[in-house]
């Protein structure tokens, strides 16, 4: 494997996170020319998104990702909204359709880590740090330049480099969208007490919001949306948190916290996926709330309708199935977007609004169709 930029590429992946892994993995599994570069000296270590959700783990089974996955995280089959201790909504993930009937509670850092052992294990690797500083295209191809002056000419370019995308703002594609006026706190922490070792839990209190998931290793994430979160939470902090908003009558105790940070949310979509032999996936493409988890499983499921409709571009077909791509996975992300986006704000209401919110949720869900189609947006079977 070179370590070194090729003079050319089939493809040009820019962006090392999962969906340009997943990208740069299943045009090798196809036994593509393919080059992957990140402008990162090495990847991130924090876990950032948690979870893998069914459809996911679908689409990445024929790339022999789904099992080494499963095998280091935690199935969880049910995702409860709670207020306080009372249950409002409990949504059952055992009986859909799926051989992966729960959310894999497993660290963005390890999902990246078996996306690569794959890529590794059939001839591929990624370039660092390589950072792109302008792309030049003509109707054969594409010429990179990076910010060491070095050039790749590629047949296409696809950019996987996240919300603050080079390659979106070279290729001239519009970015639409805004930012929640809530800042949301994110931490890794070890717990004592009455804790879920497999279950998803929303708590819903008059003082906001927090969520509850197991992760491996002993950990548990918490994610809160707070008026002005620090940058990097306490274990006083998180504990408070958990105190007023969580359970009652089962405690729970801040041990550690092995990792925090604060975030704000942005709910963008970009104006078109392709522009010439430029290409958009993942948070390139779309950004939005972490609620119900979509984000990374959304790029994740760019990437694999991606390197379809490269692959048969790649075999002679025509360039038109690039555009069915966009046409494809731009209103599937319109629809994660709304999705995460009403969550968000039911998870945000004015304390005031909160009380009518929790009536209407669990009267809602009181119908088994209800319940049944949240299961499946949740766990990304509805975009089969």
């Amino acid at each position: 494997m070179s370590t070194r930029l090729p003079a050319t590429t089939d493809v040009l992946v820019v962006g090392a996170g999962p969906a340009g892994l997943t990208l740069a993995l299943a045009l090798a599994a196809q036994g593509r020319d393919v080059t992957v570069v990140d402008a990162h000296t090495a990847a991130e270590q924090t876990s950032r998104a948690a979870v893998v959700h069914a459809r996911t783990l679908e689409v990445l089974a024929p790339l022999a990702v789904a099992a080494p996955l499963v095998a280091q995280g935690i199935p969880a089959p049910t995702f409860t909204f709670r207020d306080r201790d009372r249950v409002v909504v409990r949504i059952d993930f055992t009986d859909l359709p799926t051989q992966y009937p729960y959310s894999l509670m497993v660290s963005q850092a390890t999902t990246e880590a078996t996306l690569l052992d794959r890529l590794t294990a059939l001839g591929g690797t990624v370039l660092r740090p390589y950072r792109v500083t302008s792309l030049d295209q003509d109707p054969d191809g594409v010429t990179a330049t990076f910010e060491s002056g070095e050039r790749v000419r590629a047949g296409w370019v696809v950019g996987a480099d996240g919300m603050h995308s080079t390659v979106r703002d070279q290729a001239g594609i519009g970015f639409q969208g805004g930012t929640y006026a809530e800042s949301f706190v994110l931490a890794d922490v070890r717990l004592s007490g009455a804790v879920a070792a497999d279950e998803v839990v929303l708590y819903f209190a008059p003082a906001g919001l927090v969520v509850l998931a197991p992760l491996p290793g002993g950990r548990h994430r918490i994610v809160a949306p707070v008026a002005d979160a620090p940058h990097e939470p306490s274990a006083a902090y998180v504990q408070e948190l958990l105190d007023v908003r969580g359970s009652k009558t089962g405690r729970v105790v801040v041990e550690e916290v092995v990792w925090g940070s604060r975030f704000r949310v942005h709910h963008r979509i970009a104006d078109a996926y392709r522009a010439g032999r430029i290409l958009l996936a993942g948070d390139a493409a779309h950004v939005h709330s972490p609620a119900g988890g979509q984000g990374m499983n959304a790029g994740i499921l760019d990437a694999v309708t991606l390197a379809e409709a490269l692959g048969s571009v790649l075999d002679g077909g025509p360039t038109t199935a690039l555009d069915t791509y966009g046409a494809t996975r731009r209103p599937t992300a319109e629809r994660i977007v709304k999705l995460a986006d009403r969550m968000t704000r039911v998870a945000t209401l004015t304390p005031a609004l909160r009380p009518l919110r929790n009536i209407v949720l669990r009267t809602l869900t009181r119908i088994p169709a209800v319940r049944r189609r949240l299961a499946l947006q949740l766990s990304g079977l509805t975009y089969r």
